[in-house]
């Protein structure tokens, strides 16, 4: 039946679904960007931490691996740079996904210098840490991408399960930081005062992040997280951690536990890849689903409405949409009438009912995205006003939180709320002073 011919409430509400539906298609193909950036930024990973190593060997002897690695990143990234050409930036709800483009842009942009700056590892034109901040800035753009996903997703489930990713995936990349410190500090034999403060900032970093991953993650993904936990390996690089802390310029370790710390954390993260593989076929399915009982629903709408083109176009349809009429509770006297009006109500409620819990269940998970964005500019305005670091302006957040037994989120809206205030009393003084 063509539209224009429907009963305005069918019409309406088959309307409303296909929006659903075509945004549930469009997000399809953001989880499917998702998954190959997974892949990408687990490539990434390995390749930087090869490159870590073979920096600071002074020798070949790691780069056999490195340039195999190397050539894997490369296999997975032309795939994602093919994918990021070919989404649809004109679409219709392109508007809506503007800082997601602005990412997307931003790490077409890293992709591209990726070839010179394998180059100049190879040539020892860069320091370990150099090699390890290049790659990292390119890994926190691609993060950057799953995160604008996971905020402008509308579908509650599948929000659910990329704010579950997206915070796996950062505590993934934490763990990779780390392993880099480590090899720096083990190969020095002792830790200094400023590698040991950043292992222990990003030491809880991973902590919080994979708090937020258990939070919103399901049964089977934090069993296998919990699985992780619990082996030889992961209480091998706990013990490590320790050694590394009571090491010191008096009191020097064996170089030689950097390879075994190397080796180990690659263990662990490679392990962690299981965890983030089982989310992204999570995110791919629960996608599948949503689209095809967004389908099932459209059909049914369909069949109801076939019952209603049987019907005569002129008071049954107008008693139909008579939602206080009192002949919705007379018996029918057709025996189909009652019985199609009731079913259309209940359509109406169900999909109410439904549109309500969506909201509901989006607004949880939204509010989660949002105190990270509020720590984040918290943690720019200290960097800003009093020229911290980035771990220094965390430190000086997370002690004020604790010494006033305040959520480190609330803590970060006052400061920017004291700043906001501030910044439009200073425009007023000035003016005073110039009367």
């Amino acid at each position: 039946m063509p539209d224009h011919k429907m009963p305005p409430t069918l019409r309406f509400m088959l309307a409303a679904r296909r929006c659903e539906l075509h945004g549930l298609e469009s997000l399809s193909v953001t989880c499917e960007l998702v998954t190959r950036i997974s892949q990408l930024v687990h490539q990434l990973q390995k390749e930087r931490g090869y490159s870590n190593v073979y920096l600071g060997n002074q020798t070949d002897h790691y780069l056999h691996q490195l340039d195999a690695h190397s050539a894997d990143c490369a296999a997975v990234e032309r795939e994602v740079h093919d994918f990021f050409v070919s989404m649809d930036t004109a679409q219709a709800n392109a508007a809506d996904r503007a800082r997601l483009f602005n990412r997307i842009a931003y790490v077409l942009h890293g992709l591209e210098e990726l070839p010179g700056m394998r180059r100049r590892i190879r040539e020892r034109q860069l320091s370990p840490r150099q090699a390890t901040q290049a790659f990292t800035r390119l890994i926190g753009g691609l993060l950057a991408v799953v995160f604008e996903a996971a905020d402008t997703a509308a579908e509650p489930g599948i929000t659910r399960v990329l704010v579950a990713l997206f915070n796996f995936m950062q505590g993934k990349e934490l763990a990779g930081q780390e392993r880099a410190v480590g090899v720096e500090g083990f190969s020095r034999g002792h830790f200094d005062d400023e590698l040991q403060a950043r292992l222990l900032h990003l030491q809880e970093g991973q902590e919080r992040c994979f708090d937020i991953f258990g939070e919103f993650a399901g049964d089977e993904a934090n069993a296998l997280w919990q699985r992780i936990l619990g082996t030889d390996t992961v209480a091998q690089v706990v013990s490590l951690r320790e050694v590394a802390k009571r090491t010191s310029a008096t009191a020097q370790v064996d170089p030689g536990l950097c390879e075994l710390w190397f080796e180990l954390n690659t263990r662990r993260i490679d392990a962690m890849k299981q965890v983030e593989s089982h989310l992204t076929q999570c995110l791919l399915e629960r996608c599948r689903r949503s689209i095809a009982e967004a389908h099932a629903d459209l059909d049914n709408h369909r069949a109801l409405l076939g019952r209603v083109a049987q019907m005569d176009a002129g008071s049954d349809q107008a008693l139909l949409f008579s939602v206080h009429s009192s002949t919705l509770d007379a018996p029918p006297q057709d025996a189909v009438g009652n019985h199609l009006a009731r079913s259309v109500l209940d359509l109406l409620h169900e999909q109410n009912q439904r549109l309500q819990q969506v909201s509901d269940e989006l607004q949880e998970t939204r509010e989660t995205l949002n105190e990270r964005k509020l720590i984040e500019r918290a943690k720019k305005l200290l960097m800003n006003d009093y020229g911290l670091s980035e771990d220094a302006a965390y430190t000086r957040l997370r002690q004020s939180a604790m010494e006033r037994s305040m959520r480190l989120v609330d803590v970060a809206q006052h400061l920017l709320s004291f700043a906001a205030r501030k910044a439009q009393e200073t425009p007023r003084a000035d003016k005073g002073r110039r009367g």
